[in-house]
């Protein structure tokens, strides 16, 4: 019998590329925490381990990639294609998380945050300096009052060579 039964599995194709990168990456990244949190305790529901919540958690990811790469692969899913990668954008916006992470500690929140939007802003062409700006200088207030002031977090707001 070289009839496939039920799925139809063998006359399957890739017809969503997106959801199908999407899938794989759900299904990578669940796969690793779940074989992370295999080393802690995962208990039961009544008395929960460390590795209970991260486990469980890790499960259901890999169960939405599964569902998402398979119904990428569904007869009537919509053909999508990747877009190619735009560099530039990539190269511009990892690089703003990486220098915030490198500066939050020597400039402070306030301008490791406008130092990051500004940067971040750059991997468009759209953004206007204005906006920019305004974004940086609100984003930074705020951030500034909920980590700063609010929940009174140890972090400093200013550059640590100012008095």
């Amino acid at each position: 019998m070289a009839h496939d039964a039920g799925f139809g599995l063998a006359q399957r194709r890739v017809r969503n590329q997106r959801d199908a990168v999407v899938g794989a990456l759900y299904l990578a990244i669940g796969s690793g925490f779940a074989w992370y949190a295999a080393d802690y305790e995962r208990g039961t529901a009544a008395r929960m381990g460390a590795g209970y919540f991260p486990f469980w958690l890790a499960l259901i990811l890999m169960g939405l990639g599964a569902i998402v790469l398979f119904r990428s692969t569904a007869p009537g899913a919509e053909r999508v294609t990747l877009a190619t990668w735009d560099i530039r954008s990539l190269v511009w916006m990892t690089g703003a998380v990486i220098f915030f992470g490198l500066v939050i500690k020597p400039f402070g929140l306030v301008a490791a945050i406008a130092i990051l939007v500004v940067a971040a802003s750059l991997a468009s062409p759209s953004f206007t300096w204005r906006g920019t700006l305004i974004n940086a200088a609100v984003l930074s207030a705020i951030n500034a009052v909920a980590f700063g002031l609010v929940l009174g977090l140890p972090l400093d707001l200013w550059p640590v060579w100012l008095p």
